[in-house]
């Protein structure tokens, strides 16, 4: 885990900008688009935060997307995008609508309030920070909107592991790359596909180990621990990008996979106590064309990108307002 798999700007166009506070355990990420972009959208969890997301659907009038927020701070965090529109305003990027330019800004937010101070969250400010820092180079772990993400919850924050922010990307040869950046704050434990190994888990008080949440679950409840499943204190969210050429229709499938890259890693996911949300960018720098078959391949390598992703956003995070890290778990 510890060679980087690319990031989500190797998808040429995109970049990345966070606005990190450490101090009261919050931040922001944009992920900025070129112009052409289309996007798409899925929300699988039960408690999502989220803004124009039923302007990505199929069938309504924009096509285009200029960036997407990802933010801490609760349903509050959604006004670090006023911030990003007023920076895309300033370059003149945005949907022409006669001499009006609307900056395309669609959003989702993790709950982070429960750490750090609850008083503090991401500001318009912040979202225009965020967009001036933005480039090529993406921080990840404990930063942006990943500050303040805890996962492996059931048993409370007490025996929770820090969450944060993660990337990756996939080149399917021929020049098709599909990328992905997360923002991991589950609920459920953290596995990694591919080896079955436990990366982030309730902790076992007084030892090394993690109980499993699914097994918790799966007791009588009469069995069950204090288990905690607050409604809205927990989320993934993050965003897929491609360089194919995608119409809204096939954006709101790519998301969908990444989705499926979410429940890979995220055990369980999509909960009543998530409000797990997935993104799609595609930028349609790529010439070849996208039928059937290649979508469907497209979505099968984007879930693995996602998968990664939310597994590097546990494994480089640091440990924060007195929450453990992965990395210090296994020191």
């Amino acid at each position: 885990m510890d060679k980087r798999p690319g990031s989500i700007t190797d998808i040429p166009g995109i970049k990345v900008g966070h606005s990190t506070d450490l101090e009261h355990a919050t931040g922001c990420t944009v992920v900025l688009c070129p112009q052409g972009t289309v996007g798409g959208v899925d929300v699988r969890g039960s408690a999502p935060g989220t803004r124009e997301t039923d302007l990505l659907r199929p069938g309504n009038l924009v096509n285009e997307v200029h960036a997407i927020l990802l933010s801490g701070g609760s349903a509050y965090g959604l006004d670090a995008a006023s911030g990003v529109m007023r920076y895309l305003e300033e370059k003149g990027t945005g949907y022409e609508i006669g001499r009006v330019v609307v900056p395309i800004v669609p959003g989702a937010i993790i709950f982070d309030l429960g750490l750090g101070s609850s008083s503090v969250r991401p500001t318009a400010d912040d979202g225009y920070t965020a967009c001036q820092s933005a480039s090529g180079e993406v921080a990840e772990g404990t930063v942006g909107a990943g500050t303040g993400a805890t996962v492996a919850k059931a048993l409370g924050l007490r025996h929770a592991v820090k969450g944060g922010l993660g990337t990756c990307s996939r080149d399917l040869g021929d020049g098709l790359v599909v990328s992905a950046i997360a923002v991991v704050n589950a609920w459920g434990d953290v596995v990694d596909p591919e080896t079955c190994r436990v990366i982030a888990a309730p902790r076992i008080e007084d030892d090394d180990g993690f109980h499993s949440t699914v097994e918790l679950m799966a007791r009588p409840r009469s069995e069950w621990p204090q288990v905690q499943a607050t409604a809205g204190g927990n989320t993934t969210i993050g965003v897929l990008a491609t360089n194919a050429s995608l119409n809204k229709e096939q954006a709101n499938k790519l998301a969908e996979r990444g989705q499926d890259g979410i429940a890979l890693a995220v055990r369980p996911s999509h909960t009543m106590g998530d409000g797990d949300t997935v993104f799609a960018l595609a930028t349609g720098a790529w010439p070849g064309q996208v039928d059937r078959m290649q979508l469907t391949r497209l979505g099968a390598v984007a879930a693995l990108a996602m998968a990664q992703a939310v597994i590097r956003g546990v494994t480089q995070a640091s440990g924060l307002a007195g929450v453990p890290s992965a990395r210090e778990l296994e020191h």
